[in-house]
């Protein structure tokens, strides 16, 4: 989509971040037979909305999103017709009208839809091309975590976000969550004392073995756009969910949750803007099959400050998922569905006003509404999601490489490693390519 095509909708949100109340003394009202279900919402506080990537997450996203009034879901564009025709009939049903529109081709959706925000729920191997490309599209976003699947990528994003003055919230919603937000503000309040070590405990291994056969591509299903820039390769019905056990398009269980778990351990530890100096690992991977992300992984990464992390397949730490913060005078342990600590009063301390009390939010996706209109940093933003994901591809570069790692995260490279620098992105097939423009 052209920079002009929805400038005014856009420039509304920014602008009014700074406006007077006068503003919105005089808004149009749009007819509710406009709007279906959702009623007579004013114009100037409607959020128009489309999805890229309109699979099981993207589907849970959208549906999410037309559940907030304010919200007016109108396009959907997915590689695979019976997803993007699902969509349309959730958005049509949902608006008790036919408007809903759909695409192929990620460059239709962009050109076409006047839009103020996008969802973007793909295949990692996708997430650093389309995601530059929504963000140079001026449109704010909700992305599925990881960030990227390389590092590389993820900083284009980031630096995409800052340069269009997007507003990005990542779909790591544990920021969100209760229990999470009281296990990270803790610790950032020095309930447990000086931290020196976290355990971040990820999930197993997929069990599944990959044996699976050439098989004939579905008439509905455009292939070689879902493979994209990853390398070419033949059908055989990984498209819509096991892709995440294949290192062309994702980094396993480490990479799908490093975005959560790791995100955690760093919000409570102020590392949203920083990573770790030094990194060293080891993985078990398949011997067989088309599989071949690591069924086992124990990773160590230090930071500056002489703290250790541990990031780890659950079966090979004590509290097994979730994120573990020791320190001198304690310790806590938050995963979902619950937190612990060494002493239960230590879940009951107040974080005073007057110290230093984490972002509070307990609507992912409305938070990133609340942003749009205000333009501030969501609870998730870029620059917190690359930190994230690249422990997490660290960890992978680390365990590949099969020795210790010395990391620069200021300059984002490894110090005379050339090898090792050469992981940092992958080749893109032809003829695609990242632009940030």
């Amino acid at each position: 989509m052209s920079q002009t095509k929805n400038i005014n909708r856009r420039n509304f949100f920014r602008k009014a971040a700074g406006a007077t109340g006068a503003a919105f003394a005089l808004p149009y009202i749009i007819p509710s037979s406009a709007l279906g279900k959702n009623g007579a919402i004013a114009a100037n506080d409607r959020v128009v909305m489309g999805v890229i990537g309109s699979g099981s997450m993207g589907t849970g996203d959208m549906r999410t999103f037309m559940g907030k009034n304010e919200v007016q879901m109108v396009a959907a564009c997915d590689v695979d017709k019976k997803h993007r025709d699902r969509a349309k009939a959730f958005m049509d049903a949902h608006y008790d009208n036919t408007d809903a529109k759909t695409y192929g081709d990620y460059r239709e959706f962009l050109a076409n839809e006047k839009l103020d925000a996008v969802i973007l729920a793909l295949p990692d191997q996708w997430h650093g091309i389309i995601g530059v490309a929504a963000a140079n599209a001026g449109l704010d976003i909700y992305g599925q975590k990881p960030l990227a699947r390389t590092i590389w990528e993820g900083r284009q994003i980031v630096d995409a976000v800052k340069k269009n003055k997007v507003i990005w919230q990542t779909g790591s919603w544990q920021r969100s969550v209760g229990n999470f937000h009281l296990g990270a503000n803790l610790v950032a309040n020095g309930r447990i004392g000086k931290i020196t070590r976290v355990e971040v405990g990820l999930p197993d291994g997929n069990p599944r073995p990959g044996t699976y056969n050439v098989k004939p591509i579905p008439e509905e299903l455009d292939w070689d756009m879902w493979l994209g820039p990853a390398p070419a390769a033949p059908y055989r019905g990984v498209s819509h969910w096991d892709w995440r056990w294949i290192l062309d398009y994702s980094g396993g269980q480490l990479t799908d949750w490093a975005g959560h778990h790791i995100d955690i351990a760093h919000w409570a530890l102020g590392f949203d803007k920083t990573g770790p100096v030094e990194i060293e690992g080891k993985g078990v991977y398949p011997r067989d099959g088309i599989f071949d992300v690591p069924v086992e992984y124990h990773n160590t990464a230090r930071y500056e400050n002489g703290l250790e992390m541990t990031i780890a397949n659950a079966r090979k730490l004590p509290f097994g998922m979730g994120t573990a913060w020791y320190g001198d005078k304690g310790w806590i342990h938050v995963r979902r569905g619950g937190i612990q600590a060494s002493d239960p009063k230590i879940l009951k301390e107040k974080i005073g006003a007057d110290e230093n009390p984490l972002y509070f939010s307990r609507d992912h996706a409305q938070n990133l509404l609340d942003c749009i209109r205000t333009r501030e940093e969501t609870i998730t933003p870029a620059e917190a999601a690359h930190r994230s994901i690249s422990v997490g591809l660290l960890c992978e570069i680390a365990m590949l490489t099969g020795r210790k790692l010395t990391w620069d995260p200021v300059k984002e490279e490894f110090p005379n490693d050339p090898l090792a620098n050469r992981m940092l992105r992958r080749p893109f097939r032809s003829p695609w390519t990242l632009k940030n423009n």
